[in-house]
């Protein structure tokens, strides 16, 4: 691991990308990665990618969201968008909720066992107990 923090980071010269981004300037912005050599020519061998951006709306502000669009031409990608958005934000937001049920779910049992608990042999005075949220 420690090796790992003193390496120096290095981009690797056989997967870049020429990104381009392209937005109706209503719903969202896709991404073209076109794949390209290191001397900057096209790489025919590797496909061109297509990325989705679009952001949801949280009680925290809003939320960027990306998403891998299968799709052979821009214009495939441009009919592919709202179905890969619509499926992208639910996995989100069905992430968001299971997180918030784990945090609801997880208690933190002070150190010293329940013994430590107010009013309990061994805890402290009534009152002076202190609940931990992870």
């Amino acid at each position: 691991m420690s090796e790992e923090r003193g390496r120096e980071p290095s981009m690797d010269g056989n997967a870049l990308y020429q990104e381009e981004l392209i937005t109706d300037r209503k719903v969202g912005m896709l991404k073209r990665m076109t794949p390209i050599k290191s001397d900057g020519s096209r790489d025919m061998v590797r496909p061109i990618l297509y990325v989705g951006q679009a952001e949801i709306m949280t009680n925290m502000g809003p939320m960027p969201i990306s998403f891998e669009i299968e799709a052979a031409s821009l214009e495939l990608a441009v009919a592919s968008f709202g179905p890969a958005a619509t499926a992208a934000i639910e996995r989100t937001v069905q992430q968001i909720q299971e997180m918030r049920r784990q945090q609801a779910s997880q208690l933190v049992v002070p150190q010293g066992g329940m013994g430590s608990l107010p009013g309990l042999p061994g805890g402290p005075a009534p009152g002076r107990g202190k609940i931990q949220m992870p």
